[in-house]
């Protein structure tokens, strides 16, 4: 979940390596291969590692490379790219009276599925218990969390971690609310007596639902990203509320909200008061780290991009959600990509010219 795009890995370390030692605030997914595109040769290899080039230096965009470092299998017309949300419908979600969904990713692997809930004003969520963990990200309206450490308020920009296991009662819809969530293993909904289970929310409800309504779920994994283009979504779509020039400024460029130096709540901070992070080798790139998992090494961030990313291969899957601005992307439209786009990069992917 996350709203990122493409950074290098030195630009990475420096930056952490900045945030260890001023003790900021601690969804990018550094993992083991299980897909991964054709290698450069050892000898394209050895061409690089002798040119000097820093691949956090901006300024080396200009450099050509050989033929070599592509993946030959790229298809400008293949699954590669992101979904625009807002060319997507609003589908029931029966576990959850109240809410509908926009099912956007489900992992054949793992079960962890990527959604965008929609709840309408006054609606109360029925109890519930995450099996697996769980993020999430307020893209408008107010939601409430009126019991345990969660207990608060939460609006634009604000960003959530639930953690597997958790129970929630009472989250409540102040305001019609949208926010992208990605839940990493099944939700339980309890019965009345709280210690039943009524029912199940699963990555495969989700795949069953899209399907059922002509949606096109993005692909996992490389394989699946070079291969042909299902058939999009041929139905009329619901614009997201955060598009609406007043949504947007609070989600992500909220003024006059004093920075934090420490989370007064360990789920949830308001990202406008989280301090951007920049390395001055890539001045273009700003980071805001939300939470770093000390399991996985999976990290959730907010980037700013104003230049062109360098060339990088993705050592294990990404995803991301564009808040404002646009986007350039290989096998994306020529206008690039707006607010509302949520994307998933493959592990052993290869970008050229992200910008």
């Amino acid at each position: 979940f996350s709203t990122s795009l493409s950074f290098s890995i030195p630009a990475v370390a420096a930056m952490m390596r900045r945030l260890t030692a001023s003790r900021k605030l601690g969804r990018r997914m550094l993992g083991p291969l299980t897909q991964i595109a054709p290698r450069p040769s050892r000898a394209a290899l050895q061409r690089l590692s002798c040119s000097g080039r820093s691949f956090s230096v901006l300024g080396a965009h200009s450099l050509k490379l050989g033929e070599e470092m592509y993946n030959p299998e790229w298809k400008p017309e293949g699954f590669e790219g992101g979904v625009d949300t807002n060319k997507l419908p609003w589908i029931a979600l029966p576990q959850m009276p109240g809410c509908s969904m926009k099912p956007l990713r489900v992992s054949n692997e793992t079960g962890a599925f990527t959604v965008l809930i929609k709840m309408t004003k006054g609606t109360t969520q029925p109890t519930l218990v995450h099996l697996g963990a769980s993020d999430t990200y307020i893209l408008s309206g107010k939601l409430s969390y009126t019991k345990g450490p969660m207990k608060g308020s939460i609006g634009p920009g604000v960003w959530a971690y639930t953690p597997a296991g958790a129970k929630m009662e009472g989250t409540t819809a102040e305001e019609d609310t949208e926010y992208l969530a990605t839940f990493y293993g099944p939700v339980a909904f309890m019965d009345a007596d709280g210690k039943s289970v009524r029912e199940l929310l699963t990555g495969f409800d989700v795949k069953a639902a899209a399907s059922r309504s002509g949606i096109s779920l993005l692909p996992n994994t490389l394989a699946e990203a070079i291969g042909e283009r299902p058939l999009r979504y041929q139905g009329l779509g619901a614009p997201l509320a955060m598009t609406q020039e007043r949504n947007e400024a609070v989600m992500s460029k909220a003024a006059g909200i004093a920075q934090i130096t420490e989370l007064s709540n360990a789920h949830f901070v308001d990202t406008n008061a989280i301090p951007w992070i920049v390395n001055p080798d890539a001045p273009d790139i700003g980071l805001k780290i939300m939470r770093i998992s000390t399991e996985t090494g999976v990290v959730s961030a907010m980037v700013r991009q104003n230049g062109q990313a360098p060339p990088h291969y993705h050592l294990g899957p990404a995803d991301f959600f564009i808040t404002s601005g646009r986007m350039g992307y290989r096998a994306g439209p020529p206008e690039g990509y707006g607010p509302g786009t949520y994307m998933w990069e493959p592990a052993g992917g290869r970008h050229e010219s992200t910008q």
